[in-house]
């Protein structure tokens, strides 16, 4: 019996992928991620009017290494995100720990952007005629709180979603709606 083999040349970038690869499988053994026969059954009991776990940390809040890492890597603590108005106003409300790493979330030149993944919208800050921009962008100081607040128009945002705020090179994750 005649077996075909290929060498191919051991390159670097051929390295890396099959150590990316190798790494991939480890981890999702570690984590337990299946080959998909549960998302088989999961898609099946989403069909059946099941509704889908939002959270897996208690009601839904987000979990204290984040808050953490949010506060060592941004300057910012205590996240909260409020329908406002009727729910035609998203407020982002945080207080700043370091000023010096909280200097982005103020910069004037980058604009704040709310996101939605699930149902997939992308909120503003508003800029009023007059007052300019909905939003809090004076140099920030420790131990002081802050806000913005972006447009809901149609109230697609609602309590219990779970989103995502970007202002320039900054990322908070995992913010759950409240009331």
């Amino acid at each position: 019996m005649n077996h075909l083999i290929v060498k191919f040349p051991a390159t670097r970038s051929l390295w890396r992928f099959a150590l990316a690869l190798l790494a991939t499988s480890a981890c999702s053994f570690a984590l337990g991620v299946d080959d998909g026969a549960s998302s088989v059954a999961s898609v099946r009991q989403l069909s059946h009017g099941s509704r889908p776990r939002t959270s897996r940390h208690a009601g839904g809040e987000m979990p204290e290494s984040a808050k953490q890492m949010y506060s060592l890597m941004w300057g910012v603590a205590d996240l909260s995100v409020r329908i406002a108005e009727s729910g035609q106003l998203v407020r982002f409300s945080y207080r700043v720990t370091d000023a010096r790493k909280a200097a982005a979330i103020s910069e004037k030149t980058s604009a704040p952007y709310l996101l939605d993944e699930q149902i997939h919208a992308v909120l503003q800050v508003p800029t009023m005629e007059k007052v300019g921009p909905l939003r809090q962008s004076q140099s920030p100081e420790s131990g002081k709180s802050y806000w913005m607040v972006f447009s809901n128009k149609g109230g697609h945002v609602k309590v219990g979603h779970r989103v995502s705020v970007f202002v320039g090179p900054m990322r908070l994750d995992g913010l759950v709606v409240q009331e």
